[in-house]
């Protein structure tokens, strides 16, 4: 039962994981982009919340009202102002324009916010658990954020399946000229998809604050597992992107239970041999 339960866990954890690869997923499928600072994005959004919390006195759910519009409108306006201009040369200058982001948003966290661990309290849900038996259990909150990563994969499948405009985003990830000849503004969508990509980012970041402490520096380590559960599930599908993060999460459980300081190792090997038996990813399409 002990390992059940590490199961259990680690498939929570991988829905967290899902939450922060799914933005990640859509803008590389989008516009072929990596965004080196997705991470640190992330980390910024659960420092808004704090502002706003510290401000409203209201729970960092309730401020989720505030932080994921606001995040949406920096992400559109970064694509549209800055990261539009990168995509015209060859793809190292997106890699460095983000990277550059990336140290701004630490440096800046850091002198505003000092290099301090910080957390969001939710309350009572925070500590709420079921327990299955007598070694079984797990927590409503990581049960309540592993639902919402699949529910933000299912509107974001329908969104892109079901709709005009996310007929205009697979349009423009599969041909960039003939979409403009149809009249789409590529400038626009590729906003648009790092408006929504920061959307879904800034709402895995405040659980994740939730969950867990935060300091300005630890973007970088959400961006690998985020990385890493998109290239195991396969780059363009957004289902595999969850179960890469489940395959994540339940590897790094299972490594802390076989060690303490085995975690984050097994998590990284795993990683390692998808990538050696299939390169292109479990679930691999052309599209996200």
């Amino acid at each position: 039962m002990t390992w059940v339960n590490v199961i259990v866990q680690g498939v929570l954890l991988g829905g967290l994981y899902a939450l922060y690869a799914t933005g990640l997923s859509l803008v590389f499928g989008v516009m072929r982009m990596v965004n080196l600072a997705h991470g640190d994005l992330s980390i910024l959004a659960a420092f808004i919340c704090l502002l706003v919390v510290g401000v409203v006195d209201v729970n960092p759910l309730l401020a989720l009202v505030v932080v994921v519009p606001l995040v949406f409108l920096v992400g559109y306006l970064l694509q549209r102002f800055l990261l539009n201009f990168t995509l015209k040369g060859d793809d190292m200058r997106p890699l460095l324009a983000t990277f550059g982001l990336s140290v701004i948003i630490q440096n800046g966290l850091l002198q505003g916010f000092s290099a301090d661990s910080r957390g969001l309290d939710a309350g009572r849900i925070e500590n709420a658990s079921l327990a299955l038996g007598d070694k079984v259990a797990f927590g409503w909150f990581p049960l309540l954020i592993l639902v919402v990563s699949v529910l933000v994969i299912v509107l974001l499948n329908a969104f892109l399946t079901r709709t005009q405009l996310g007929r205009a985003f697979r349009a423009t990830s599969d041909d960039q000229g003939a979409a403009r000849l149809m009249g789409i503004d590529n400038k626009h969508i590729y906003a648009l998809a790092m408006g929504i990509a920061l959307a879904i980012v800034a709402l895995a970041g405040v659980l994740m604050g939730i969950r867990t402490t935060f300091t300005p520096g630890i973007g970088p380590a959400r961006l690998v597992y985020a990385f890493e559960a998109v290239i195991m599930g396969g780059l363009g599908s957004s289902w595999g992107t969850l179960v890469g993060g489940i395959m994540l999460g339940v590897a790094q459980t299972v490594g802390f239970q076989l060690s303490p300081g085995w975690g984050i190792f097994v998590g990284h090997l795993v990683f390692v041999t998808v990538l050696a038996i299939r390169p292109s990813g479990l679930f691999a399409k052309t599209v996200s």
